[in-house]
């Protein structure tokens, strides 16, 4: 670099400095990047003049820093012999979206002083390269010098002295005085670019080592590269990741490549195709493309051939655009643990995993695993939903069931699917004993685990984490039953029980108790049998299908007796009980009650026994016994909170409230639903906490404040809507209302 880029670099900085700003704040000041104002003040980089007059204005140098740069010639001055040259493909057709990318990338480029490296990284097929080119041409009149496109592709490590040849020679170069040495090409590569304005376009870069050679320090020259890596070494760069479409814009896309009869075809069938697609946009187009130009067949046909996984990618394949063969130029570099983890990460049933869920797959070291995971990150195979939770797109995991999985030993694949069972069957066990510590378990085959870090430690934790997970644990139970693990399904199934009451989830609990029942008719245990119908019926009665509750709890009772149970025996007749007293067959549900209740005390198991009394609160409450009903509740109430059961005590204080609400005190009716109110946000429980405010919403009915009633149905409604006339008193008196 010239002594007076070195002069006007150092005074810079003197000023600067003298000024109190630093590197970073002036260069927000100026918008200019920080490594290229770095790069002028060390006389690494040549200022231009209006560099100059914009630090001088700011500074207040009086002209004294524009004059250290002289009357240089105007930028684009020097031109090659052939004059300007834009070598860009055409603009693509049919873009749709991305205006934010594109306005970063537009940004990048017209800013003479910012940053020189802009990356566009995504996985494939995600319109990396359509979206350069969109950039590219927005800004080619600010490169008078040119603007070039250089794809890269596979051959990428041959390809970078290619590059700077065509590159020199289009400056004008002559033959003779390109050296053979690629080092020595890049240096004379750089000393060709002072004072011009360039725009080179680099598609589908594999390292940032293979772009490394046409970097330069100098501002007037621009490199938009596209990659299938973040290219995080170029620490420079403006690096722009790009993901999948929205749902708007891949139904325009799929709308205006499609043609005509796309574009008339009805909204939910449009999106079911694109949503077929993953909102890839190779995957879109190729799919738009082949049917505007294929048989005549309809939108919804098209939709139906796409929705059969096992076929998917063959259709998004129309002889020059492949998403198989896109994926596969991904997956071509995987090393061969990469390559075995992508493997084993589609025989995860769930939607996303936990890093520790991919441990077990895997049978690694958590360390190792995010090693990993990071590296298929990296090349857009997998992507991170949080900090310790990734995803995998629809069409790269089914790329990998077709593509890798074959080349997976059978014994593997179990293996591996027992391994992801244990882990989160024990994850699930400790989560549940947090979550109702005074739960009656039977024995667990694999409750015995050995001592691991779990991801929460005390209740509220482990409901969060529930919350987060219970989807994949319910496929992980069916996918259980359906490889014939029959203890993990039913386990699975039990310990999720008390999550699914709580949060309410009766169609999940439902299928993990009816793949529990399989499982343990399949496996022939009686006493897992017995206990899953128990739980399936509990599901149906906590949501309403008292009929056909009673028809399992018929089945658990029959079950336990034969096996000579009493504990379950009585678990049975307790939940015969709880549904005929929906069914108001009162006579029949107090005996019932009063059995358990008295069976419960001598077993000592105290939970049960005060859930009984609650249950015979609510009974004495419909026989109009108040204050029998009232003191029952409030005694179950100090029996749950001795024993830390947050939800059961919420529950039982509505159940005090609605036995004064019914005796007519609407005062303490009012005092206790305010009450259970608190105390249902404290536990997690919307179900309890609108409850509550229906029941306050009643009190209010009832005193003649319709409006006030209805506002706080309303807030009842927004917590949890449809709460259950059979069920709850506090619902039919709304109903009634």
């Amino acid at each position: 670099m010239n002594e007076i880029s070195c002069d006007f670099g150092s005074e810079l900085r003197r000023r600067r400095s003298a000024r109190g700003f630093s590197l970073i704040s002036f260069s927000k000041k100026i918008s200019c990047s920080k490594s290229h104002l770095s790069k002028v003040e060390r006389g690494l980089a040549m200022a231009s003049r209006d560099f100059a007059e914009v630090c001088d204005d700011f500074l207040e140098a009086n002209g004294e820093l524009v004059a250290l740069v002289g009357n240089r010639e105007p930028r684009g001055v020097r031109r090659s012999k052939m004059g300007p040259l834009v070598g860009l493909p055409a603009s693509p057709s049919h873009f749709v979206g991305r205006s934010e990318e594109l306005a970063s990338i537009v940004n990048c480029l017209a800013n003479e002083f910012g940053e020189s490296v802009c990356v566009v990284s995504g996985m494939a097929g995600v319109g990396k390269t359509a979206l350069a080119l969109r950039g590219a041409w927005d800004t080619a009149a600010s490169f008078p010098d040119g603007c070039f496109f250089f794809e890269f592709g596979e051959e990428s490590s041959v390809g970078t002295r290619d590059v700077l040849d065509s590159l020199l020679r289009l400056l004008g170069v002559p033959d003779e005085q390109i050296p053979s040495r690629p080092d020595a090409m890049a240096n004379l590569w750089r000393s060709q670019l002072s004072r011009r304005r360039l725009l080179l376009v680099l598609d589908d870069v594999r390292s940032a080592a293979d772009i490394a050679p046409l970097l330069s320090a100098e501002p007037g020259c621009k490199l938009l590269v596209t990659s299938r890596r973040r290219l995080s070494a170029l620490d420079d760069a403006v690096h722009l990741p790009v993901g999948v479409l929205n749902g708007v814009e891949a139904d325009t896309l799929f709308r205006t490549v499609g043609g005509e009869r796309a574009a008339d075809a009805a909204d939910h069938v449009v999106r079911a195709v694109v949503e077929h697609c993953g909102r890839l946009p190779l995957a879109v187009r190729v799919a738009a493309a082949q049917f505007r130009s294929g048989p005549t067949r309809t939108v919804a046909e098209l939709e139906e051939m796409l929705s059969y996984e096992a076929h998917r990618l063959q259709l998004l394949d129309d002889g020059d655009r492949s998403v198989n063969a896109a994926l596969s130029v991904s997956c071509n570099e995987l090393t061969a643990e990469q390559r075995r983890l992508l493997t084993l990460l589609v025989l995860h049933p769930g939607p996303n995993a936990d890093l520790s869920s991919v441990a077990a797959l895997a049978d690694v070291d958590l360390p190792r695993a995010v090693m990993l995971m990071d590296s298929l990150a990296d090349v857009y195979l997998v992507a991170y939903e949080s900090s310790d939770r990734i995803t995998m797109h629809g069409l790269v995991r089914q790329f990998a069931r077709q593509r890798l999985l074959l080349h997976m030993t059978v014994e593997e694949q179990h293996s591996a699917v027992r391994r992801v069972l244990e882990h989160s069957l024990r994850l699930a066990v400790v989560a549940d004993k947090l979550l109702t510590p005074q739960r009656y378990r039977p024995p667990v085959v694999l409750d015995d685990f050995p001592p691991r870090p779990v991801p929460f430690s005390d209740r509220a934790a482990a409901i969060a984490w529930l919350e987060s997970d219970w989807r994949c644990l319910a496929v992980l139970c069916r996918t259980a039953a359906a490889q014939g693990f029959y203890s993990h399904c039913w386990q699975l199934a039990f310990v999720l029980r008390e999550f699914f009451f709580l949060a309410k989830l009766w169609g999940p609990w439902v299928e993990t108790h009816l793949a529990a029942v399989e499982s343990a008719r399949a496996a022939g245990a009686r006493a897992w049998l017995a206990i899953s119908l128990g739980n399936l019926g509990v599901a149906h009665a906590d949501r309403g299908d008292l009929t056909m509750a009673g028809h399992y709890f018929q089945q658990s009772l029959t079950l336990y007796q034969d096996l000579d149970d009493e504990h379950g025996v009585v678990n049975a007749i307790s939940n015969l009980a709880w549904t005929q007293l929906y069914l108001a067959e009162y006579g029949k549900s107090l005996d019932g009650l009063r059995t358990a209740l008295n069976h419960y005390r001598r077993l000592g198991n105290r939970r049960n026994a005060a859930i009984a009394l609650r249950g015979i609160a609510l009974l004495e409450a419909e026989l109009e016994l108040w204050p029998a009903a009232v003191e029952h509740a409030q005694e179950a109430r100090e029996e749950f909170s001795a024993l830390g059961l947050e939800l059961d005590v919420v529950m039982s204080v509505n159940c005090a409230a609605w036995a004064n609400f019914r005796s007519g005190d609407h005062q303490a009716a009012g005092a206790d639903y305010e009450e259970a109110m608190v105390l249902a946000e404290s536990c997690g429980s919307r179900y309890e906490a609108a409850r509550a405010l229906t029941g306050l919403g009643n009190i209010r009915q009832a005193l003649g404040h319709r409006e006030e009633a209805t506002e706080l149905w309303a807030r009842a409604d927004a917590l949890y809507g449809g709460l259950e006339p059979v069920m709850l008193g506090e619902a039919r008196v709304r109903l009634a209302s």
